[in-house]
């Protein structure tokens, strides 16, 4: 009988594949456009004719047999629509957008027919569950809007095929790392989605800001994966195992100074990740120099990625329900703290530097920053509660559900604002608060649009940014930490100031007789339906909100 769990990894396999086919795309010249026609053909035709006659050969099945036979037929397809010697812009970018919503319908479809049984594709290495499947419909929703503006963005740039390959490598490897359920998978992933990002920031060769950033990004990047190696390997020392409800049942109550400076060690290394104090260096220098859409992909897309790690190691590796005593045992260190106090830093530090901004693209780098703070939230109340083991765990389950909510809502609002840099880049419009004055009335639709992703971020009604920071804020409120959520309220009403700021620029001042008149010539349709999709999405959450909530509540109940 054929094993066909893989099959639960489609989202992350369909953008692997959309990656690989265009690369395969951009590889057809002249001479090899007929031979490759004819042989995809051919192969698809007898991998058909195996998948009747011969199904269980190599132990894929049915559906591993139709799953290579439909991907040669597409082969055949791409290489007919080729032009050699062009760079096929249209079809390298429909191809590409294509396999991301391919990946989002999967992953929804399968988010919300999950029946709540974990699923483990080749062994205990990955697990499929609602949380994968919740944070692979992030990465997928936030990849198919970058393909899409990136369109427009990158039409004058050489290298287009390698660009949309790294974006859909980078995006396998964040859908990957929703599934690790080992520390050595959750390495490879990590690594898969950290090494095209690294070259996507530097994509602008004759910039010397973006390959700037690139290097930097390539160094600090480096340093933390050696540190979170390091630390998985001390884990292992401790435990003889990296399997994470292996490494729960192994280690004791007891902290100790191996197992506990590995946890230590994993924290930093998730930090830098998710561009958490004091590992945030390197966000603000490589999203002002990386192209605006790689901006939009790494400061919500990776960012998600991250937490989803965060979340699903903590809770399962180092984290014990004591049903005897009603409580959280934190397992190697208390991370709980750590957690605690990176939160309250990290949405302080980022608020504040944002405030302090000039330029509006790192304005939005260090408000990324800040709004990891408020998600660190979800593992800082996690020890809160109530009396009872069955409390604790309910209240544990509603934080991370918060969490996770405004991740989701995150990854449409902040990628819309992004993008709504990248128009404006591709406008020429400037950098500073003041080159965006006026530019309310000459792209109304646009600016309404950034108004939108402005005040959402905020959490002002009736925009998604409220409905999911009501939620994290309630639900750690509920768990017992009403000093944290207080915190995040202050920071949250600080970050209104440098978000209106935008908005009045856009709207409201009058433009500088020393700036150079605006002049838009154009409207951009990959970027306009970008960021419009966005702010829809962005209003609409309101109507979709509770199912969603309830999935991710169902979500963070496979972990607690």
């Amino acid at each position: 009988m054929a094993d066909t769990t893989w099959l639960t990894l489609a989202p992350a396999f369909l953008l692997g594949l959309t990656g690989l086919l265009v690369l395969y795309v951009d590889s057809i010249g002249h001479s090899t456009k007929g031979p490759i026609a004819v042989l995809s053909l051919l192969g698809s035709l007898g991998v058909a004719g195996v998948a009747i006659a011969l199904p269980d050969v190599l132990g894929l099945g049915p559906a591993g047999w139709s799953f290579v036979s439909v991907t040669l037929l597409a082969m055949f397809a791409l290489a007919l629509f080729v032009e050699p010697g062009s760079q096929n812009r249209r079809l390298i970018a429909g191809l590409s957008t294509a396999g991301a919503v391919g990946a989002l319908g999967v992953a929804a479809a399968f988010l919300f027919t999950f029946d709540g049984e974990p699923v483990n594709p080749f062994g205990d290495a990955l697990v499929v569950d609602g949380m994968s499947l919740f944070f692979a419909v992030i990465v997928a929703s936030v990849t198919a809007m970058v393909t899409v503006a990136s369109y427009n963005y990158i039409a004058e740039h050489s290298y287009q095929a390698e660009y949309y390959a790294l974006v859909l490598l980078a995006a396998t490897g964040m859908t990957l790392m929703a599934s690790a359920n080992s520390l050595v998978t959750v390495f490879v992933a990590l690594e898969l989605a950290s090494l095209p990002s690294y070259a996507l920031v530097a994509f602008l060769k004759e910039n010397k800001g973006s390959v700037e950033a690139g290097l930097k990004y390539f160094l600090v990047g480096a340093l933390s994966s050696a540190v979170f190696a390091y630390g998985v390997s001390l884990v292992y020392g401790a435990t003889g195992s990296l399997q994470l409800t292996a490494v729960q049942n192994a280690v004791t109550g007891e902290f100790t100074g191996m197992l506990g400076m590995g946890v230590v060690m994993v924290v930093g290394g998730i930090a830098f990740k998710t561009a958490s104090v004091p590992f945030h260096f390197w966000a603000p220098e490589a999203y002002e120099g990386a192209p605006a859409p790689i901006s939009a992909f790494l400061s919500s897309a990776s960012k998600a990625a991250g937490f989803v790690i965060a979340f699903r190691v903590f809770t399962e590796a180092f984290l014990q329900v004591s049903e005897s005593a009603g409580e959280f045992l934190v397992l190697g260190a208390d991370w709980v703290l750590v957690f605690q106090i990176l939160a309250v830093v990290t949405m302080t530090l980022g608020n504040l530097a944002a405030v302090t901004q000039d330029k509006v693209k790192r304005m939005l780098a260090y408000s990324s920053v800040g709004h990891a703070g408020y998600v660190l939230m979800s593992l800082a109340a996690l020890s809160g509660g109530g009396a009872t083991a069955t409390a604790k765990i309910e209240a544990g389950q509603f934080v991370l559900a918060g969490g996770m909510m405004h991740l989701f809502v995150y990854g449409f609002m902040n990628t819309g604002a992004f993008l709504f840099i990248a128009l404006a880049e591709y406008w020429d419009v400037g950098r500073t608060f003041e080159d965006f004055t006026g530019l309310g009335r000459q792209a109304p639709v646009a600016s309404v649009a950034m108004t939108v992703f402005m005040f959402s971020l905020a959490g002002l009604p009736p925009f998604g940014g409220f409905l999911s920071k009501y939620l994290l804020f309630g639900a750690t409120v509920n768990s017992g930490f009403v000093w944290l959520a207080a915190v995040a309220i202050v920071n949250s009403a600080v970050s209104l100031y440098y978000y209106s700021k935008l908005v009045k620029a856009l709207w409201f001042d009058e433009r500088p007789d020393d700036k150079k008149p605006l002049e838009i010539s154009s409207r951009p349709t990959g970027l306009y339906a970008a960021v419009i999709f966005a702010a829809v999405v962005t209003t609409a959450m309101y109507g979709v909100f509770g199912p969603v909530s309830d999935a991710a509540v169902e979500a963070a109940a496979a972990l607690l």
